[in-house]
């Protein structure tokens, strides 16, 4: 909540709703479990304003938006930690996979095409162990 003060977000009941909704770790909720979450805490809040929120919080950088199984979009609030992801593409469960220091991905200059990379998401895919 402080960042967002801080950078001057206006935190309406709504906003801090679901931002307290996605407050924690391993947190990858999709829109409409922020959402049900929400609505126990305030009922009177939409979908549409749950997607505003999540929208605006992806581009201020606090949120990060990662694909789950089945194109599903799921909202980590760990952006400001690198880490990758590991989904199941069974249930859709989704962890948080933390990397390792030092361990680096590098996309050497001509696979880079010209490109200023400005970021990387890595997401690995396949069972997990209730679904094999």
């Amino acid at each position: 909540m402080t960042r967002l003060r801080d950078r001057d977000w206006r935190l309406t009941p709504q906003r801090r709703v679901v931002a307290e909704v996605l407050d924690g770790e391993h947190v990858h909720l999709t829109a409409e479990a922020v959402h049900a979450r929400a609505q126990e805490r305030l009922p009177e809040i939409s979908l549409a304003t749950v997607y505003n929120t999540l929208n605006e919080l992806v581009q201020m950088g606090e949120v990060m938006e990662v694909p789950g199984a089945g194109g599903a979009r799921r909202y980590d609030p760990n952006a400001h930690v690198v880490h990758h992801h590991l989904v199941c593409t069974s249930c859709g469960e989704l962890w948080d996979v933390m990397r390792e220091s030092g361990a680096a991905v590098s996309l050497g200059e001509p696979d880079r095409r010209g490109f200023r990379v400005t970021g990387m998401d890595i997401v690995f895919r396949g069972l997990c162990s209730a679904c094999q």
